[in-house]
């Protein structure tokens, strides 16, 4: 699925701004609220979750259909062409009503969907546009919930994953048109080879007789080498890299063309020459050691929620130039495109990850007090579920592989890998993720919980990512037993695998303003101490190839009794000012970039 761009082919128009939006309170096919205008008198804003919008409770705590509505006209220019509606995500589902007609659905809260409206309104006419979005969690969905009637008969949704269920149109709404004959995907790898680049691709059209043609074009607009096909291999000589913090983009266009010549339609990729590769114990970027240095984060901003926003975005992407980060994991979602078109610009580093958090009933059952529920049955986790995820990671890589910045594909958060059942839950995934892309490692994110010595399918991935708290969650405020325990860890890790090691997350929770001199857990001093705990150790074991610390910014959970408005394990408030520890981490991942990137624990930091 190709992202609407303006060609001299295509055109685009931006849906984005208030729509009328209602609750659905009754059942939605009993209701039918897209028959009829909607009459609530409220409007929300698109791109926006719409949960902080309001004041209204009832709003704010809804749990099932919401319906967004407005009416649009189809430009009278494309008499000739097809015309969609683009949904960039729904979460977590979406329905598309043309005037009374169902014209499309999708289940996934982070990825695009398209409804063709060609043979239901013409050229210059206005229809009425109605979107559903269900936010409902079960046991089968990705991420899984479950929902409780309480005493009152309100219905609650519970959820596992440990960020708030924002919910709505959180990124942008489209009509775009493209040609009867028409491109319909592009598929780009990139290679290296001393100082050829190799740019393989394969095109995919509506079009039995038409030719391709493609030109690659550097950023000075010029002509660096042509092909033509739907599949191909070419060859860039000296070419300029994509390398992390130092990106250089190729442009790839793709021209459809008639027996005469004639061009039917053009697209065009921002392509990046890299060479992505795992090696023993190291991971490598254009031949070279790479070491990660960032963050896991959150679409996350106050009144806004998850809706996109391109301020936030700039703003985000300075405050990790500043502080010296060359990557981030998409946590635990796909990312708004625009973020990673933004990657790609800015050579930022990027794990892309799915939905796939919550596969992990012994978290609720050990830190909420539950009951003790196997994560892999037919109860809980069943096939339907892995179902679900395979279809997650379909639509991430189906979206994000031509993206340079995307170096590794993170197909679950946390899940409990050292229960039985998960080597039979997964196995297939690995494998739906290397079908869909043989090209990028591939990853999971190991929960604390589950040790080199117990964890059931480590050895199924390319690279470990580590998920741990030592000093936190466990032996919480002693760092000199933390810090035994980290190093005991990850040695045992390094024996078993000899793999690539990333640390994805390592944190505590810090109040901003909060002062110690004892370095007591929630203070400013002891988020200093705790993460000199970590680097230490991280520069004594060969293995390590990056740190990626939880969380970039404090962001919003569901009420707990240990969340005081959210997590603030932040390096940064949630409104973007620093903590103290920012400007730690600044002055070693400086150092760390001001070397390459490339630096290894063994640098004395």
């Amino acid at each position: 699925m190709l992202k609407p761009q303006s060609t001299s082919t295509r055109e685009l128009v931006s849906l984005d701004g208030l729509w009328k939006f209602g609750l659905v309170t009754d059942d939605l096919e009993q209701t039918r609220p897209w028959t009829k205008p909607l009459d609530s008198g409220l409007e929300a804003p698109v791109p926006a979750s719409y949960n902080d919008i309001f004041v209204d409770p009832k709003i704010h705590d809804h749990v099932g259909w919401v319906v967004y509505q407005r009416a649009i006209r189809v430009p009278r220019g494309w008499t000739q062409d097809k015309y969609f509606i683009r949904v960039e995500a729904a979460t977590h589902e979406g329905r598309v009503y043309v005037n009374d007609k169902l014209v499309a659905e999708h289940i996934g809260g982070y990825t695009p969907f398209d409804a063709e409206v060609t043979q239901l309104v013409k050229p210059g006419e206005e229809f009425r546009v109605t979107i559903a979005v269900n936010n409902e969690l079960t046991n089968t969905t990705i991420p899984p919930g479950f929902i409780v009637t309480t005493e009152t008969g309100a219905r609650k949704q519970t959820y596992l994953h440990d960020f708030y269920n924002y919910a709505g149109l959180a990124r942008s709404v489209w009509l775009y048109n493209v040609p009867d004959q028409h491109i319909n995907d592009v598929t780009i790898t990139t290679d290296l080879k001393e100082s050829t680049g190799i740019i393989k691709y394969s095109i995919d059209t509506t079009s039995s007789s038409g030719k391709i043609t493609v030109q690659i074009l550097d950023e000075d607009q010029k002509t660096v080498a042509n092909a033509s096909g739907l599949k191909g291999e070419i060859k860039v000589a000296s070419a300029k890299l994509w390398n992390p913090g130092a990106a250089y983009l190729y442009q790839f266009k793709v021209s459809l063309h008639d027996s005469n010549g004639t061009v039917l339609d053009e697209y065009t990729v921002a392509t990046g020459i890299r060479k992505v590769e795992v090696r023993g114990n190291k991971f490598l970027i254009n031949n070279k050691p790479f070491y990660f240095t960032g963050f896991g984060r959150h679409e996350d901003t106050a009144v806004r929620g998850k809706g996109h926003d391109q301020a936030y975005m700039v703003h985000d992407f300075a405050l990790m130039d500043w502080i010296g980060a060359n990557s981030f994991r998409t946590s635990h979602y796909p990312y708004a495109e625009e973020v990673m078109d933004y990657a790609d610009r800015k050579g930022i580093v990027v794990i892309d990850e799915t939905p796939a958090v919550g596969l992990n009933l012994a978290i609720s059952s050990g830190l909420f007090g539950g009951i003790k529920r196997e994560t892999w049955s037919e109860e809980t986790c069943n096939d339907q579920t892995r179902e679900a995820n395979a279809q997650a990671i379909r639509e991430l890589v189906a979206r994000d592989k031509n993206h340079p910045c995307v170096v590794m594909w993170s197909i679950a958060n946390e899940p409990a890998s050292s229960e039985e059942g998960a080597r039979e839950y997964f196995e297939p995934l690995v494998k739906v993720a290397r079908e869909a892309d043989p090209t990028r490692p591939v990853c999971f994110i190991n929960v604390m919980f589950a040790k080199y010595n117990d964890c059931l399918i480590s050895d199924l991935f390319d690279v470990l990512c580590l998920n741990r708290y030592y000093g936190w969650y466990i032996s919480q405020g002693d760092l000199a037993a933390a810090e035994v325990q980290l190093e005991e860890e990850l040695r045992g890790w390094e024996k078993k695998y000899n793999k690539p090691m990333l640390m994805t997350e390592y944190g505590a929770d810090t109040l901003a303003g909060l002062h110690s001199l004892h370095n007591l857990p929630w203070s400013e001093e002891f988020q200093v101490q705790y993460y000199d705990m970590y680097h230490r150790v991280f520069d004594r074991i060969e293995s390590m190839t990056g740190e990626q610390v939880w969380n970039f910014a404090d962001f919003q959970t569901a009420i707990q009794i240990f969340r005081i408005d959210g997590n603030k394990k932040g390096i940064f408030t949630r409104d973007r000012k620093p903590k103290a520890i920012a400007h730690e981490l600044r002055k070693r991942w400086t150092k760390i970039r001001a070397q390459g990137n490339q630096v290894t624990p063994k640098a004395n930091l």
